[in-house]
């Protein structure tokens, strides 16, 4: 059996150091420039530097996203990032276009270079071609079953290492490349632009009766045809093992600190009880689908993974997340008190009763028994987004703690 790496997202240096914490064996960020997230808060040069100072004092690596499909403006600046990623020294780039490829292979030549699954790799025959020019890594389209996948790894070099999703949003687009954000809204989805049409509410309008919106699908709200179901392959960790993937990767560098560190902390036991015991990892199989329904989510699938995804892999209703707990705030530091620092995510209220997520799997109920704001004034709740504060519970706390509340 290979070892598996579980790679999760960030989209600030607050996530990351969160998906550290929480399980990640390695992380992956955008820059400034030339990702696919350009309304992620993204890392600035310092961020990155900070960043991946602090995952490799855990042991964890840090792989950078540069992987838009390039128009021909974009390449002077790409070569110029690339020049500054070349001195901050990322474990790995992210790259999906040719021409961006080529030029990390002339300006870094010994960055360790990974395919994103833009680069639409559905064949063995595009795996061995990008191993020939030098990628270790490639990461495998969404529209591959399992049995494509192992095949993939039997005609394949040992050493090169195939990365595949296992949790997160799924596109309605082949391998992501989608254009009805550019028709619509004229932001390029392959630029980093993507305004997500694919989860609007849609009708038809019949050409003599403008105005006259009548459902696609018979629901008042309309129908949301192109909104699929987020992927989870909690239940399959055997089968995508056996399929020989080195690298399970989240989506997600748009979600919150709680969204990661509830997905990282639930794959990573899971991965670890069954490389510890499959008993071990079928026993803990309610504790997995609990916890992993605590993240927001849309109702989940497993994709093309078992073959053709069918109907059942859409949601035709609505286009609203699934969420059972609203994150309050991560604890940064205690002070003399105890009392927990946090920045406020979310309102919540003295004598609430909340719940401490810890890294080690624990979940402990709290009650809030007082808040402080920076000044050291009391307040009976926190109502303010972002405010610095002060929380006082009835439990034990430590830095990276997590604090979230039921909304079950």
């Amino acid at each position: 059996m290979r070892k598996t790496e579980l790679l999760i997202p960030a989209g600030s240096l607050e996530v990351l150091k969160t998906a550290v914490i929480y399980g990640a064996d390695a992380v992956y960020i955008g820059g400034e420039a030339f990702g696919l997230r350009a309304k992620a808060k993204n890392f600035t040069t310092e961020d990155i530097r900070e960043g991946i100072s602090f995952a490799h004092e855990k042991g964890v690596k840090v792989y950078i996203t540069a992987n838009i499909l390039a128009h021909n403006d974009d390449l002077p600046g790409v070569e110029e990032y690339f020049k500054e990623l070349k001195e901050i020294n990322p474990d790995a780039l992210i790259i999906s276009d040719p021409g961006v490829f080529a030029i990390a292979k002339r300006i870094i030549p010994d960055m360790e270079l990974h395919i994103s699954t833009q680069a639409n790799n559905t064949n063995y025959g595009t795996y061995l071609f990008w191993h020939q020019l030098g990628a270790k890594r490639v990461v495998s389209a969404r529209e591959l079953s399992l049995a494509e996948i192992k095949e993939i790894r039997s005609r394949i070099p040992e050493n090169m290492e195939i990365e595949s999703f296992i949790h997160g949003a799924m596109c309605m687009s082949y391998s992501g490349r989608c254009l009805l954000s550019n028709y619509m809204t004229g932001k390029d989805a392959n630029q980093g632009a993507c305004t997500h049409p694919c989860r609007w509410k849609y009708s038809i309008v019949e050409e003599k009766r403008p105005g006259e919106y009548m459902p696609v699908y018979e629901n008042e709200r309309g129908t949301y045809i192109f909104n699929s179901k987020d992927l989870c392959m909690i239940e399959y960790i055997p089968e995508m093992m056996e399929a020989g993937i080195d690298s399970f990767k989240i989506e997600g560098r748009m979600k919150t600190a709680l969204y990661v560190a509830t997905v990282a902390r639930t794959y990573r036991k899971a991965i670890d009880d069954y490389n510890k015991d499959p008993e071990i990892y079928q026993a803990n199989m309610d504790w997995y689908r609990s916890e992993i329904g605590k993240c927001t989510y849309r109702q989940f699938t497993t994709g093309f993974y078992f073959g053709k995804a069918d109907s059942s892999a859409q949601i035709y209703d609505n286009n609203t997340y699934v969420k059972n707990y609203t994150y309050l705030g991560t604890v940064e530091r205690l002070d003399e008190r105890g009392f927990a620092l946090i920045e406020q995510k979310n309102k919540f209220s003295i004598g609430e009763t909340i719940e401490v997520m810890k890294p080690d799997g624990r979940n402990l109920e709290a009650v809030v028994k007082a808040i402080y704001n920076d000044e050291g004034m009391v307040q009976e709740s926190a109502p303010h987004s972002r405010q610095i504060l002060y929380v006082d519970l009835d439990v034990e706390m430590e830095q990276y703690d997590i604090l979230r509340r039921s909304e079950v």
